[in-house]
């Protein structure tokens, strides 16, 4: 049944309501509120999460953004979680000609050569992919964490997106990565091998790096650039990154 109360309101009572009840409490009411579509990158967080929604079946879409240059354990990841839970991940890619356009006009890695090409570049493959993984949705759950970074260290537990139209959720907001380690143990979910390589936060595999001993979890993220609230547009604006050309016919070089 679609949301009746006001959404605005509604993330707000959520915010107060959330911090009560344990995970699977907190994705219940999620469940129960409306409908609700989980994003997971497969990293540890979310891990927790998709692990929590099959293992009590929860009725939330669980959905990832294939971008065509994650590392192969990320894809393989993919597979072990949804035979190990018995759940579906949906997969969201970029649009070919959109990738094609983007690779005529900035080249095939070219964000490393500015920011705005990066952030083309995420427009294309995570932004716009995003945008179709949430058609339709009243909630977006996400993995989200107060101690990720310092650009999200006052992430409420439930909030009203106006951009999107939606409330978005991060039950683990309150959630140390010392917690998420030992929930992970205890409970053996499958999780990324290239955690215990150095990589906390993983995404594509051009633009994540191993971090150094004593560096934020999200540093080796888009390395090579100095802003230390870099993100790549999911979750907290940048600058936007503008939609790409359309494909010509001699645009045929297509990234992986």
């Amino acid at each position: 049944m679609p949301i009746q109360q006001d959404p605005a309101t509604l993330a707000a009572m959520l915010d107060v309501e959330l911090p009560r009840l344990d995970l699977a409490g907190r994705l219940a009411l999620v469940a129960r509120t409306g409908r609700a579509v989980f994003t997971t990158s497969l990293g540890i967080e979310d891990q927790v999460i998709t692990a929590a929604i099959g293992t009590h079946q929860l009725p939330i879409d669980v959905s990832t953004l294939e971008t065509g240059r994650l590392f192969q354990e990320t894809v393989d990841l993919i597979v072990q979680t949804e035979e190990r839970y018995g759940i579906e991940i949906r997969r969201f890619r970029p649009e070919p000609q959109d990738v094609e356009a983007y690779a005529a006009q900035y080249g095939l890695n070219g964000f490393y050569e500015s920011v705005q090409a990066r952030h083309a570049c995420c427009f294309v493959r995570k932004l716009k992919p995003l945008a179709r993984a949430l058609a339709g949705a009243e909630i977006w759950v996400t993995g989200l964490r107060r101690g990720q970074s310092g650009n999200r260290a006052s992430i409420p537990f439930a909030e009203y997106d106006a951009d999107k139209n939606l409330i978005k959720v991060n039950p683990l907001a309150d959630w140390e990565i010392e917690t998420i380690l030992a929930h992970v143990a205890a409970e053996a979910i499958p999780v990324n091998p290239l955690h215990g390589r150095g990589y906390p936060s993983i995404g594509c595999e051009p633009c994540t790096r191993a971090i150094k001993p004593g560096e934020p979890e999200r540093a080796g993220r888009w390395w090579w650039e100095n802003d230390e609230k870099r993100e790549c547009g999911l979750h907290v604006p940048e600058n936007a990154a503008q939609p790409v050309p359309q494909a010509t016919p001699q645009s045929s070089q297509i990234a992986r």
